[in-house]
């Protein structure tokens, strides 16, 4: 359950949400399977696993999931199956297929074969912070976080929120910050980084468990590259690489922390909300240290 990656945004002030209300909503948009000609299919399923409620809510903060399904029928496969067909039906009519005919054929293969077809699941947890105003999204990248978003949308009546911006870009500073090698407050630099040219080449250096405090780095500063990823550590606590698209990667909770959710466990369930409730204790710090590292929120 514990995040991977931040996609991080913040929820407008105007909204306050109800516990129930949301719940409830959520019951109303559930996760329903494929059905035999469906394509694809999203809705909310427990975050705990197969059973419990859809929403999970631990000291007033809040972690649903998103279940997706997609059939895999590649276009391939489609094309093959119709000029098949479409072979037949000429050798059966004696004159090659027109237009209209080989659309139908291909929308009747495609009904086929549909049922038959493999079907990929996936989840996505978002953590809802409705105390301080964030909207947390487990995703590698904004393309995969925009389904959790969508699919809010449709569930809620309204949902006003943005992207979690600063006022220092994060590339300029994590540039700042490597090249004098001295992270902000709370954090460490640790041992990976890229950095790129801004030429019409794009050259892109990356280090991985290298050390990053030699003069090797400084000249690549000074020769105009900038830092577009950093790994940082938070506190000792959290590990993590920043991007400058201001994305959380290869987020790690430190052994400390695992350790102490699992000391006050005394089951499954109590380990996955113990886990929920440091995890969500700790994020509101982390990113108020990272946007006070940062300038600032911006408006």
């Amino acid at each position: 359950m514990w995040f991977r990656n931040l996609q991080i945004y913040r929820l407008g002030d105007d909204w306050n949400p109800d516990a129930t209300r949301f719940a409830d909503k959520l019951e109303r948009a559930a996760f329903q399977p494929c059905g035999g000609f469906d394509m694809q299919s999203r809705g909310w399923v427990p975050p705990r696993g197969n059973e419990g409620e859809l929403l999970v809510a631990v000291n007033r903060q809040w972690l649903i999931a998103l279940g997706l399904e997609h059939k895999l029928l590649p276009g391939s496969v489609i094309r093959q199956y119709t000029q098949s067909r479409l072979a037949e039906l000429e050798a059966k009519q004696g004159f090659k297929p027109g237009r209209a005919q080989a659309r139908d054929m291909r929308e009747q293969v495609t009904a086929e074969l549909l049922p038959r077809a493999l079907v990929t699941r996936k989840l996505v947890y978002a953590w809802i912070d409705p105390v301080n105003r964030w909207l947390v999204i487990d995703a590698a990248s904004p393309t995969k976080a925009e389904e959790v978003l969508e699919q809010l949308k449709l569930t809620l009546d309204e949902l006003p929120l943005k992207l979690f911006r600063t006022r220092s870009a994060p590339g300029t500073a994590m540039t700042s910050w490597l090249a004098g090698q001295e992270a902000p407050a709370g954090f460490t630099i640790d041992r990976d980084c890229e950095l790129r040219a801004a030429g019409e080449e794009k050259a892109v250096v990356r280090y991985v468990r290298h050390p990053l405090d030699g003069d090797e780095i400084t000249g690549h500063i000074t020769g105009g590259k900038a830092v577009t990823r950093l790994a940082l550590t938070w506190r000792d606590r959290i590990s993590f690489v920043l991007t400058e698209q201001l994305q959380v990667k290869r987020l790690a909770f430190l052994d400390v922390l695992k350790e102490d959710a699992e000391r006050q466990a005394d089951n499954g369930d109590d380990l996955f909300e113990a886990n929920f409730a440091l995890m969500s204790g700790e994020l509101p710090q982390l990113l108020a240290d990272l946007a006070a590292a940062l300038d600032g929120e911006a408006e």
